[in-house]
């Protein structure tokens, strides 16, 4: 469920004939196995395709979607990644700058892209945040890209 406790409905057919691609930062190996089993669990739930590629951590995730961008090989994109405080304000920065940047990408060339870029104080939110079983950001980033895909396949019609 998303922070108001209804998650948005989906429309099953929304995925049918389409591909994603899922960009992973990987400096979280446990966590970011979570957030995409969550992703690719909703993208076959609605019949999409998918590809995964993984970069080191959520600052290459843009970097990777804007060369996946030019491929024009996918209908839609889920951004995954996660960004831990540490002891400088080093985590703002990365947290900040990778998600303004998809938030870019996507507004700039009209994009399906459903970031899930997660921002938490320690590793046991980040766990919550990332689990299939509890809040499933990796399958709510999944939805969001699904549900903008579905937009535009509305807004072209």
């Amino acid at each position: 469920m998303d922070s108001y406790g209804v998650r948005f409905p989906v429309p099953v057919e929304a995925g049918r004939g389409l591909h994603f691609l899922i960009v992973e930062g990987r400096n979280y190996p446990d966590i970011a196995d979570e957030m995409k089993r969550g992703a690719i669990a909703v993208l076959e739930q609605h019949a999409a395709t998918y590809e995964v590629i993984g970069v080191p951590s959520a600052m290459e995730v843009p970097v990777a979607m804007a060369m996946a961008i030019e491929t024009d090989h996918f209908d839609g994109y889920v951004a995954l990644g996660c960004v831990i405080r540490g002891q400088t304000n080093h985590y703002a920065s990365v947290a900040n700058e990778s998600i303004r940047a998809l938030a870019e990408l996507a507004v700039v060339d009209a994009l399906p892209l459903g970031i899930g870029i997660l921002t938490v104080e320690n590793e046991a939110q980040a766990r919550i945040r990332a689990d299939v079983n509890d809040q499933d950001r990796g399958g709510d980033a999944a939805r969001a890209a699904l549900a903008l895909s579905d937009v535009k396949a509305k807004l072209n019609s």
